[in-house]
């Protein structure tokens, strides 16, 4: 959830570190450090708050260098204070910056005080800066330091290190948060993640689970946990830019909202290739691996795991067999009985979800090997643990709250129902048309409902005063009344919650009162006479209700009853039309209130850490 980047190179890298940390902000906003060579000793600058501070701060110190390392932090261990932020430093000799979590740090701690090393922070990351000093107080070199200190670690990290002592290399190490490798002309690069360095290179290696490396100006030299050097494959980014870019956006948000018709084409793209639903969408042996499964298990977190409860309907109703859908972070804790006819589906944005990507190390320890992930990032590390992988092709997505991710998961979710449905023979030839029809029309349908966004943003101004706000929504449209409460709370911090409209009778509706807005989710579907029927208990008592229909319902407008359509319903795909007004709400009451919309207070964008 924290960033880095760090460069070795015959020129001045601060400027490289800074640009890098500012495309890694969203990953940790609480303080930003940069620490580089100086003539005697590690020269460092860090401040609390943006990255923008910490540039001031370098620029004035006339911070110069051709090997640096930098760091943005969201605070784990220890507030956020100037001493707790990185990188931390060891007898101003040895500077390191670190991702993750060490459980072991107070055993660890304790250990080096005997030894004679004081701390200035409360992090866990100071020992291990320590650790490393003290392994090269020994006669070890800088690497065998560092491959030795990880041994004694317990824990999840990404970890670059420099030492005034050797001022010709920098080293890493990994395991179980990004890290990557990005390789130039004449220097070198580590990062958390590939937009950091996008500027300088695209050619990038990933580091594997265990992995050291070793970075000079001429190569990069990499080794397994055992210590054995390893070649790792050499990938080429499609990171460009542009996408990095905000453009004429205010936002990263409002840019990814509208981005959406177009990741959502390029996401049903390979599917229109191949002309239907067919396995191999999911990879080369996905024809053996789905025919006869017997089960979903879906796996997610956040804003992924409301996709997947909208695919729980999907799935049960097209496919007809069981589908559960699971916190990731509750599933890894519990005992799960094994079905070796389950498929296993993760989902996640980043592919570094660290619940999400434990949870799948659980099952396949269960003896699940059939083992799908649907993610953003085709490199990332869930999906090269999954057997089979549906890369979900929306872009860089920069923003903390989730947008396109979730509507190219949804799209993604449906291609998976659709084709098991066509294995299990559920699916006849002209259906199979008519949904991929309908896929071809879901951008359009889209687009027409960002069009929508001056209405919503009128109803942003008289939502923005509120403290409090209930999401209504029933069948597959309750799992979209979740998302946009959960896009509400997230940047505009107003306490939102959903239900079941079919639930509210049960206790919610003791909430409702004239200050309690209530959105409706309220498609012309089967059960949108039920949802008028619980949105007469909401006008009993006074509440007032904003719903989101179609141009084809039959209700309008009256006292307290505030009405927007989106275009005419989409049928099955409904759900993803439905995303849109929830997300373009939530930005306007944000705007309106103004928080910080693409860096919301506590969050960040790739949970690494438990």
């Amino acid at each position: 959830m924290c960033g880095i980047v760090g460069a070795i190179a015959d020129r001045d890298v601060v400027p490289l570190l800074i640009d890098g940390l500012k495309r890694l902000e969203y990953r940790g906003y609480d303080s930003a450090g940069i620490a580089i060579l100086g003539d005697t000793c590690v020269r460092r600058v860090r401040r609390t708050g943006r990255v923008a501070e910490m540039e001031s701060a370098a620029l004035a110190e006339s911070f110069v260098s051709p090997l640096g390392i930098g760091h943005t932090r969201w605070a784990t261990h220890g507030g956020v204070t100037e001493n707790n932020a990185h990188p931390h430093i060891s007898h101003g000799e040895l500077a390191l910056v670190h991702n993750g979590i060490i459980e072991n740090h107070e055993q660890q701690r304790a250990r080096l005080q005997a030894l004679g090393y004081e701390f200035e922070s409360q992090t866990d990351t100071e020992v291990v800066a320590h650790l490393i000093h003290h392994y090269r107080a020994q006669g070890a070199s800088l690497l065998q330091a560092l491959q030795t200190a990880v041994r004694d670690l317990d824990g999840a990290y990404a970890i670059a290190v420099i030492d005034q002592r050797d001022p010709s290399r920098m080293v890493a190490a990994r395991m179980g948060c990004p890290l990557l490798v990005g390789l130039g002309d004449g220097e070198n690069f580590v990062a958390s993640d590939v937009s950091a360095i996008v500027s300088s290179t695209r050619r990038v290696i990933f580091l594997e689970e265990g992995d050291t490396a070793e970075l000079t100006r001429e190569g990069v030299a990499v080794f397994d946990t055992d210590g054995t050097p390893v070649q790792r494959e050499e990938h080429l980014s499609d990171v460009s830019l542009a996408s990095l870019e905000l453009g004429p956006y205010r936002h990263f948000m409002q840019k990814e909202i509208h981005e959406q018709p177009r990741a959502i084409a390029d996401t049903i793209e390979a599917l229109m290739g191949v002309g239907g639903f067919a396995p191999e969408l999911f990879g080369a042996d996905a024809a053996e691996v789905l025919r006869d499964v017997d089960s979903v298990q879906i796996l997610a977190c956040g804003t992924s795991y409301y996709a997947g409860l909208t695919a729980r309907y999907w799935i049960e109703g097209m496919v007809g067999i069981p589908c559960a859908v699971e916190v990731a972070s509750e599933y890894r804790y519990r005992t799960a009985v094994a079905n070796p006819r389950q498929l296993i589906v993760t989902i996640s944005q980043s592919g570094e979800t660290l619940d999400t990507m434990e949870a799948l190390k659980y099952a396949k320890s269960l003896g699940h090997a059939r083992t799908l992930s649907i993610c953003n990032v085709p490199e990332s590390a869930i999906p090269r643990a999954s057997r089979l992988v549906y890369h979900t092709r929306a872009g860089a997505e920069i923003g903390v709250a989730s947008t396109k991710a979730f509507t190219t998961q949804l799209v993604a979710l449906f291609t998976l129902t659709a084709t098991l449905a066509k294995l299990r023979g559920k699916l006849a030839a002209l259906q199979e048309a008519e949904l991929l029809e309908a896929l071809r029309h879901l951008p359009g349908s889209v687009q027409h409902a960002l069009n929508l966004e001056p209405q919503i943003a009128v109803w942003a101004e008289r939502f923005s005063p509120r403290q409090h706000a209930l999401f209504l929504g029933r069948g597959v449209h309750y799992p979209i009344a979740l998302e946009g409460a959960l896009k509400l709370k997230e940047i505009s911090y107003i306490h939102a919650e959903a239900y079941p409209a079919g639930e509210l009778k049960h206790g919610p509706l003791a909430l409702v009162d004239k200050d309690m807005p209530v959105v409706v989710i309220a498609p012309n579907d089967r059960l949108l006479e039920k949802v008028k029927s619980n949105m007469q208990e909401v006008r009993a008592r006074g509440g007032e209700l904003f719903v989101f229909t179609d141009a084809d319902s039959q209700f309008g407008e009256s006292e307290g009853v505030h009405v927007i359509r989106t275009p005419r319903h989409v049928g099955v795909l409904s759900p993803i039309v439905h995303t849109i007004p929830v997300q373009l709400l939530a930005y306007h009451t944000a705007l309106a209130r103004g928080t910080d919309v693409d860096k919301p207070r506590n969050l960040a964008k790739s949970v690494t850490v438990e």
